[in-house]
């Protein structure tokens, strides 16, 4: 088998993330402008998509749906036919997967909900970073993976899943540590009222949204202290707080040490 192949079952595949993948291509792709269909093969490439419109789509005589949010993952060597219904815009990569470690069972089209905004923020990230940086790119994609193997691999004893307005606010929070965040403003990310988000906090997370961002931020410092070499002050702007006295006191109260002693290592 080589290191592009991947075993399918019909409507899932089976892939390998043990190592980050190689990327073939990756951008943005407009169909439907010329031709209302497409049909092809990448013998060699995985190919993974995320949709922004309504089509239908064949892999080796099987239809699937597209609706936007859903993401699909195809093996090398099928045969694939899109029908579009007009302008169609997706995010794409052609990517190689590793031959060996362990197998994750994956099916071909999911819906990725509540996911959809940080897959296509982590999408975006890497079709930026590709002309410059081929490993950041990997690296961004990488994540993506897993994250749409995640979709189909519930936690155990998590059927539901959190909320989804809850799951959008988490979403927001991570992707925006490094600014200033207000309550109210996460609870307009996630499309609820302020009073709902702190309910759904207390309910789902057992904390109050403020203590929650608190909490990721010197979590996320606590990361950087160990493990990177930035100084203090850029670690304190990149978890939002520019001030280095009130960062000191954050670590102190949260991490029970300062910064100092954190990064040694001590506290």
């Amino acid at each position: 088998m080589s290191a592009t192949s991947g075993t399918g079952t019909g409507t899932h595949v089976r892939i390998c993330l043990d190592a980050p993948p190689r990327v073939a291509s990756l951008s943005v792709g407009v169909h439907g402008t010329v031709s209302p269909r497409d049909v092809f093969r990448l013998p060699d490439l995985w190919q993974l998509h995320l949709y922004r419109y309504e089509a239908e789509l064949t892999v080796d005589g099987v239809p699937y749906g597209i609706r936007p949010g859903h993401v699909s993952l195809v093996p090398p060597g099928a045969l694939v036919r899109f029908h579009y219904r007009g302008r169609s815009e997706h995010l794409f990569a052609h990517l190689e997967l590793p031959s060996a470690g362990e197998r994750l069972t994956v099916p071909v089209m999911q819906d990725a909900g509540t996911q959809t905004p940080v897959l296509t923020d982590l999408m975006l990230r890497a079709v930026a970073a590709a002309p410059r940086n081929s490993a950041r790119a990997a690296a961004e994609l990488w994540t993506v993976l897993w994250r749409v193997a995640d979709l189909a691999t519930p936690a155990a004893g998590d059927t539901a899943g959190p909320h989804p307005a809850l799951a959008l606010a988490v979403a927001h929070i991570e992707a925006h540590l490094a600014a200033p965040l207000t309550v109210p403003e996460v609870a307009r990310a996630a499309g609820v009222s302020h009073n709902h988000l702190i309910r759904l906090f207390r309910a789902e997370i057992g904390s109050t949204v403020v203590a929650y961002i608190r909490h990721r931020r010197l979590e996320h410092a606590r990361h950087l202290l160990r493990e990177s070499t930035l100084s203090v002050p850029a670690i304190a702007a990149a978890v939002g707080i520019g001030d280095l006295q009130a960062f000191n006191k954050a670590c102190r109260r949260e991490l029970g040490a300062s910064p100092r002693a954190v990064r040694a290592g001590t506290g």
